[in-house]
Order: structure tokens, then sequence, then C-alpha cells
């Protein structure tokens, strides 16, 4: 089935509109690295936003796609024949890809979240798997990064989630675990009082979970080459800071969005200079990847 979109537009483009974070951090990357990472997210937004959609035939779509990256000569579009280039010319293991899409074919089913070890399995399917793909298209050679990547990513995912609670609950997904607070998508997206304390709680403990997975990838970004190092300082330090955002204001979460303004860009870039001083990076947590065995780029 051939889901591509008429009149796509280019990576840079789809980067700026959607990733506005990422936009900002690309800047520091240089033109060609640049534009591989806008590549890979151009890749990452299309297949999210089939998920999200509201295509009758999109779980249809995925799995095709998810096929095709698996090896199948299905017919699934020129983004994602794009994208299996850019992985070959980059190394991109193609496990972790296929490991994004069963995160999004997950989505298409309504969304109940048991315990902490199920959340963090979901934020490595949909965004651990990305960090490790972004591994390879900014030239990373050090094989330990993978595990400080992995982090970063379910750090973000993390973050996402806080701040996307009640817009995911009006999807019909919860994914804060039953085991913090027990209450359906249906009575979070109500907004009704009861709920906002026990909803306020649980995203506290998302935020503070959340920083543990920052500081782990805040250690491993030595590991990345130079030019790239900075970049992924920033784009992290801006993600974080939506979390700091939502800790200001849980009382609100019904609320809507966060936002980090540009001067607030302004002074994080400047901060994460501090990045590029070489220092030792210590080994990995492998506690904060218990839940995460047998997943791509987990190291038993």
């Amino acid at each position: 089935m051939d889901i591509s979109r008429p009149d796509s537009p280019q990576p840079v483009q789809v980067l700026a509109r959607h990733g506005k974070s990422f936009y900002w951090a690309s800047f520091f990357l240089g033109p060609a690295l640049a534009d591989r990472a806008a590549r890979l997210y151009q890749f990452c937004r299309f297949v999210d936003d089939l998920a999200d959609g509201d295509l009758p035939d999109r779980q249809e779509s995925l799995a095709d796609i998810r096929a095709r990256l698996g090896g199948s000569d299905c017919a699934a579009g020129p983004e994602i024949e794009a994208f299996i280039r850019l992985a070959a010319d980059n190394n991109i293991p193609l496990q972790a890809a296929s490991e994004l899409l069963d995160g999004m074919l997950l989505d298409q089913q309504p969304t109940a979240v048991a315990d902490q070890a199920e959340l963090l399995r979901y934020c490595h399917a949909v965004a651990g798997t990305v960090g490790l793909m972004m591994c390879r298209v900014l030239n990373c050679t050090e094989a330990r990064a993978d595990s400080f990547a992995i982090d970063l990513g379910v750090a973000m995912q993390l973050t996402n989630i806080s701040r996307d609670v009640l817009e995911d609950a009006k999807m019909g997904r919860r994914y804060l675990p039953a085991t913090w607070v027990n209450c359906s998508p249906e009575q979070i997206a109500s907004g009704d009082s009861q709920y906002h304390q026990p909803v306020a709680l649980a995203i506290e403990q998302l935020l503070n979970l959340a920083e543990d997975y920052y500081k782990s990838a805040l250690l491993g970004i030595r590991l990345l080459p130079f030019r790239s190092r900075f970049s992924i300082a920033v784009a992290l330090r801006i993600y974080r800071q939506i979390g700091w955002l939502l800790r200001r204001r849980l009382t609100a979460w019904w609320q809507g969005r966060v936002v980090v303004s540009k001067p607030e860009k302004v002074m994080l870039s400047i901060r994460s200079i501090g990045e590029l001083i070489p220092r030792r990076v210590p080994p990995h947590n492998k506690a904060l990847h218990e839940s995460l065995q047998g997943l791509a780029g987990v190291i038993r």
C-alpha cells in the first residue's frame, strides 16, 4: 500500500515546523549532519503522523512499513525508501526502526499502561530507538554511547507524556501507569476536579523518572563527536526545561502545553558550552535498563 504524501516537504521544513527544539539544536551541527538528522526526523515524523492520524487504514499502512523494514518487498512509499537509503548509508540498525513501528502499532489500540516497566518499554520503542538511530547519523563510533542515547530518548518521551497527558487522554490513551494513578483515559479527559490532584502526582513521578534518564544521558554526551556533542546537549537541556516548566504548574496540568521561550533557548544553549569540556564518562547505570532487556541496543 502506498501511503506517501503528495508534494512532501523537505526534511528541514518538517523539522522546523514540528520539531522546534530539535530545529534549534540542529543549527549547531553544520549543514551535512543537520541534513542527515533532519532526514531521520522526517521519517520518524511521517510514521508518527500516520499513527496519530485519522486514516481508516493506518494500522495496515504501519504494518506494511514494518514489513518493508524487515526486508519485505511490499510498497511503502518514497518516504520509507528514502529512510532505508539513509539507514544503509549510515549503518542505522533497522531493528531499531522496526521497534519504533512496533510502538506506533501499539498506539492503534486503546492504551492503559499497567506499570513503570511497561511505560519504559514503550518509551524505548518510540524514542529510545530514535536515540540509537541518531547516534549513527551523527557519526558516533563509541559503542557504549548507545546506552546513553537510549536514555536520552526515554527521558524525552517521558517529558512528552508529561506534557501531553490531557491530549493523549482525549485519544483514549493513558500512559501514566495504573500503579501510580487509577484513572481511565475518559476520566482524565473529562477534566473533572476530582482527578486533578491524583494525575498531578503521577505527572510529578514521570518528571522524577525522566530526570534519572536525563542525568545519565548528560554523562554520555561526551562520547559523541565534538560537533554533535554541543547540539545534542542543547536539545537535551531544552527538552529538560519543558519538564521543569511543567513542574512549576503541576496543579494546572489540564491547561495545555508549555513552551520553552526563545530567550530560554539562548540561555540553555550558552549553558551547554560546558559539555564541550573533556571529562571521563563513567560506566552506564545498568539499573536504568532492567526493564528493557531484549530490546534494540540494550546490553544484557
